[in-house]
């Protein structure tokens, strides 16, 4: 089967112009904005789960029980262990609950809400254990509070190391926001499978993919500047 001949990529065209007139940039819309929502909301839930998970360490600033903490990492790692279409299924009594219905661009966001903010929470704790332990210290003997020490030590020398980790759970959500397009959701995976593969039109389909490349390393690039030039710490 030869999916690249000429005629394919001119019906992929026609489809394309014809789809511009009926909402292919709502296509593209939907997937920005999901892609958007749900990783404000990802960091939103799993920025203080992440803090806590390194705060709450044994030789933390602020000591959780060791059930609780175990809890939490387990609750974290079956989360992220859970494929994410199958994800999708297990939650939508929760998303119909919050939206109304399970299906669609809107509805889409509970699932990669859930399934991001663990993924979140580790990167989080990743950036914060990178701090120089030493500065906690000398806040700790200045008589600053463990509530200081995370606003004013701790999330200040780690800005960089979050927004880079933020680039990267954008466009991992991203990944999944396409993926989503298999059972229902909207955007540009929508796209490829209902117009590309579904009707045997690969063309639309690597289209497709093609703007999925480029929002990638939009979101990406912007990240990555903006963490070089918030990075105030000083190198030696």
């Amino acid at each position: 089967m030869n999916w690249f001949t000429a005629k394919k990529w001119q019906t992929a065209l026609e489809l394309l112009l014809d789809l511009s007139k009926n909402g292919v940039l709502y296509y593209l819309w939907e997937t920005f904005y999901v892609t958007v929502l749900a990783t404000a909301f990802a960091m939103l839930l799993g920025l203080p789960l992440g803090i806590l998970l390194v705060t709450g360490d044994e030789k933390g600033v602020l000591p959780l029980p060791r059930l609780v903490l175990r809890a939490l990492n387990a609750l974290i790692n079956l989360l992220r262990s859970v494929p994410f279409l199958i994800l999708m299924i297990l939650v939508v009594p929760l998303t119909r609950l919050i939206v109304g219905k399970s299906y669609g661009s809107v509805a889409s966001i509970v699932p990669l809400v859930v399934a991001a903010f663990p993924f979140v929470a580790r990167l989080v704790e990743s950036s914060l254990r990178e701090v120089n332990p030493n500065i906690i210290e000398m806040a700790q003997s200045m008589g600053a509070s463990p509530l200081q020490i995370i606003c004013k030590v701790m999330l200040p020398e780690s800005v960089p190391s979050l927004i880079n980790n933020a680039a990267i759970a954008i466009t991992t959500i991203l990944g999944y926001s396409a993926m989503g397009g298999a059972i229902g959701a909207g955007g540009l995976g929508k796209l490829a499978i209902m117009y590309g593969y579904n009707k045997y039109n690969y063309p639309v389909m690597i289209l497709a993919v093609i703007v999925l490349v480029v929002l990638v390393q939009l979101f990406q690039s912007i990240g990555t500047r903006l963490s070089v030039k918030l990075d105030k710490r000083i190198r030696k």
